[in-house]
């Protein structure tokens, strides 16, 4: 037989349990929920008659839920004794209640009101990882969640983070509150922001250090084959090339062809804010990314920075050349419309992605006899308009 403070700090650990608090805040099928007291033996009976009473008399002080009687015989007495045998509780805030600790209560409440004023897309995160919101203000939490529903995929357009004036954020509100922005993005962009970074999730100015790979497919240009060099210096520091390739994957180098005049900067994924460099407008310039959503959210936002950029590599041609062998599905695509930014044909092939139960297609998979030739041919087109 189970006392009411036995329930209580069994209810008390469940509520610590992320999977049960998710199941019971957030689903009705949850309730009511029954727990068994458990009925004193006939030998307790007997010999610990004492006992046995101090316990009727605790759950007959319960009021809290419904608790349910029996009348039970016994050898040895004389008529049944009422015993308590289930504990009925219709819901959250009687789960809570039964548990009766202060904390708890105060953190429930909190977070019912979390839950009632913000999108039920965060309403998961935000009872399973209770860390992000126990210390902070609530009104700033749901600010944050407001914020989380307005920011979009390059939305800052390099300006800095401080900068953006969305949901009646001050300029600190990015510092203070990064640690929930970044899971309530996550949320809504299947976890790309925490991939990619928020700065270059959001298009904004890196005020920290952002290393790309820059390799020198000339050979000559550079004092190395390979360097890692800062985003900011490339803003202010043009490379030695009359072609620039912009690779969106490192991993891709291997599939790059030795060409004359041409640098390529591999693995700035959406950290494409260094591309408004006044010096890239003096070369030529093309664009390689992977088929998907996200890869053509990138394309876009590189012409935004460069419009005469190339793109290489991302057309329809290639997605239905490879898709049958190496397409894969996009765990979560950059938006329901394309973005601006891409031409007609683009904008097709979007929507097709979108439409496709396999519409990722990785750079990587592209043959590097496909890949040489159009690295070549648009470095060759390049050298033509230069004579010209």
């Amino acid at each position: 037989m189970k006392s009411p403070q036995e329930l209580a700090e069994r209810l008390a650990r469940q509520w610590h349990d992320a999977d049960t608090r998710e199941q019971r805040l957030l689903s009705a099928e949850a309730w009511p929920l029954c727990l068994a007291i458990g009925r004193p033996s006939g030998g307790q009976v007997q010999g610990q008659f004492e006992r046995v009473r101090r316990h009727v008399e605790q759950w007959r002080a319960v009021a809290v839920g419904r608790v349910e009687w029996e009348e039970v015989a016994y050898r040895g007495t004389a008529e049944p004794i009422r015993l308590p045998c289930r504990w009925h509780l219709a819901g959250p805030s009687e789960w809570v209640a039964a548990i009766g600790d202060s904390a708890i209560r105060r953190e429930y409440q909190k977070l019912a009101r979390l839950v009632a004023a913000t999108d039920p897309r965060f309403h998961r995160l935000l009872v399973r990882r209770r860390q992000l919101s126990r210390e902070r203000d609530e009104a700033e939490v749901m600010q944050a969640a407001e914020l989380a529903l307005l920011l979009q995929p390059g939305c800052a357009a390099g300006a800095p983070l401080r900068a953006l004036s969305l949901a009646g954020i001050d300029s600190k509100f990015f510092e203070r509150h990064r640690s929930l922005l970044v899971p309530l993005l996550d949320r809504r962009f299947d976890g790309a922001v925490s991939e990619t970074g928020l700065e270059a999730f959001l298009g904004a100015l890196d005020e920290n250090d952002h290393w790309l790979l820059v390799a020198d497919l000339d050979g000559s240009l550079l004092p190395f084959a390979q360097l890692r060099v800062r985003d900011k210096e490339l803003l202010e520091r043009p490379l030695p090339a009359g072609h620039i390739l912009v690779v969106e994957n490192e991993r891709c180098l291997h599939q790059l062809p030795r060409v004359k005049d041409t640098v390529a900067i591999l693995g700035a994924g959406l950290n494409l804010a260094w591309m408004a460099a006044p010096w890239l407008a003096e070369r030529s310039i093309a664009y390689w990314g992977d088929i998907d959503t996200w890869g053509l959210t990138m394309l876009a936002r590189a012409r935004h920075h460069q419009p005469s950029l190339v793109p290489l590599l991302m057309s329809r041609t290639e997605y239905e050349h490879y898709a049958d062998a190496h397409a894969v599905p996009e765990p979560g695509p950059a938006g329901p419309m394309a973005p601006t930014g891409l031409s007609v044909e683009e904008a097709e092939l979007y929507a097709r992605l979108l439409a496709s139960d396999k519409g990722r297609l990785e750079q990587e998979f592209l043959h590097k006899s496909a890949v040489a030739p159009a690295v070549e041919n648009w470095c060759a087109a390049g050298r033509v308009r230069a004579r010209g």
